[in-house]
């Protein structure tokens, strides 16, 4: 029997593992922030005030927005922290990746305030309590975002590859020529990656 191991079997492609992470992240941040946005917009009270006859009573609806102001634009800034999450690296997608922690568990702490919260008229709790799912969500992405993104790769940024070395001249003998062979081989896996795809299954 061979004693080589397939990379592709057991711990799998580390960047394509990466991705998969930085996806799921996104969509935990997206769906959350996107979540807290939505419910904020909800009617989160309804005040009716009686007037002498004949008038009708007035009735006042009232959202999350204009209860808590701040809510649904820490929830928008958190949207838009998804963004970045793509289209940053290393330290600096983890210090976004704080950021949207922070913002998310602010927008929970306001979710669960509104929850327990006396406003005037009936209140719907179901709306501020989605909102409090969906800054716990938008917090869980950003912190594994604070966690783990600086080892993740950059989405749309191609892989840094080997130089070419174009200022040096070569013989044409048999070791220039495997060395421009395993050149070639290098680029073509680089290449594959940048496709998705695995280099090391043929």
């Amino acid at each position: 029997m061979s004693g080589t191991t397939d990379p592709s079997v057991g711990g799998g492609n580390p960047a394509r593992a990466g991705r998969r992470e930085l996806t799921y992240a996104v969509l935990l941040c997206l769906a959350g922030a996107g979540l807290a946005v939505w419910a904020a917009t909800r009617t989160w009270a309804v005040e009716v005030i009686p007037r002498p006859m004949p008038l009708p009573a007035l009735r006042e609806e009232r959202s999350g927005a204009a209860l808590l102001p701040w809510l649904p634009a820490l929830a928008v800034v958190a949207l838009a922290g998804a963004g970045a999450v793509l289209a940053t690296r290393r330290g600096l997608r983890r210090a976004v990746g704080l950021v949207i922690l922070v913002l998310g568990a602010a927008v929970a702490v306001g979710g669960g305030y509104a929850l327990t919260a006396t406003f005037a008229g009936e209140v719907s709790r179901q709306w501020p309590a989605l909102c409090l799912l969906g800054g716990v969500l938008a917090a869980v992405g950003g912190g594994w975002t604070a966690l783990r993104g600086a080892a993740w790769p950059a989405m749309g940024a191609r892989y840094e590859r080997p130089a070419r070395g174009g200022g040096a001249t070569t013989s044409g003998g048999p070791e220039a020529t495997g060395a421009a062979a395993s050149t070639r081989g290098t680029t073509d896996a680089w290449d594959a990656l940048d496709r998705g795809e695995d280099p090391t299954v043929s």
